[in-house]
């Protein structure tokens, strides 16, 4: 697979020729792009950001594969790059085993992110999976246990829920002990953990 670079900043092709050394070719025309096929194109996302979706789609469509680098990389645009079909995203001017990195694990196939980035975006996974709705985490549960586990999260007492719902402490007890048992939990701490 041939490898080829296209930047609008000088600076970055030099610096990308360095790191590559003669495994690669320039190209200064970003129309001269549109004639390669199965090559592995490495560019600067202000070279190509006026029209970015058009410009990538008829790159891609030639089953090119692409390395999009930025001087300010983000995680928003990594993303939406990723959605367009960018193989790797990283900084311009990030160092060169990063580079030769994103480069190898694209021409095997694979999709390669600024490890920063990766870091970043399984925080952000994990958040969401934390921050999932209450009424989601409880839908194994009728709306009677659904009642009492949350008043067991807020702190009261099976007396003090049984005088709230007009049922006995007794009754309360065995809601509990079918929650805990469907949620997979111990007890009420595992239950205020599971909830918060």
């Amino acid at each position: 697979m041939k490898t080829v670079l296209h930047s609008d900043d000088i600076n970055l092709l030099t610096y990308w020729q360095k790191v590559l050394g003669e495994e690669c070719e320039v190209y200064d025309d970003l129309e001269d792009l549109y004639s390669l096929e199965s090559s592995l194109i490495i560019m600067n996302y202000s070279a190509c950001i006026e029209d970015c979706e058009k410009v990538l789609k008829r790159l891609i469509e030639k089953n090119n594969k692409i390395l999009m680098l930025h001087r300010t990389p983000s995680l928003l645009t990594a993303k939406k790059l990723l959605r367009l079909g960018v193989m790797g995203y990283g900084n311009a001017l990030m160092r060169d085993h990063f580079i030769l990195s994103a480069i190898q694990t694209i021409k095997d196939g694979m999709s390669w992110l600024y490890p920063s980035f990766t870091s970043e975006l399984i925080t952000q996974l994990n958040a969401k999976k934390r921050s999932e709705p209450k009424e989601e985490k409880l839908s194994v549960l009728t709306a009677r246990e659904k009642e009492v586990a949350l008043l067991l999260k807020e702190g009261l007492t099976y007396k003090e829920i049984a005088q709230k719902l007009d049922v006995t402490p007794r009754t309360i007890k065995a809601h509990a002990s079918k929650t805990y048992d469907k949620l997979a939990i111990k007890d009420r701490v595992a239950l205020a953990l599971l909830l918060n």
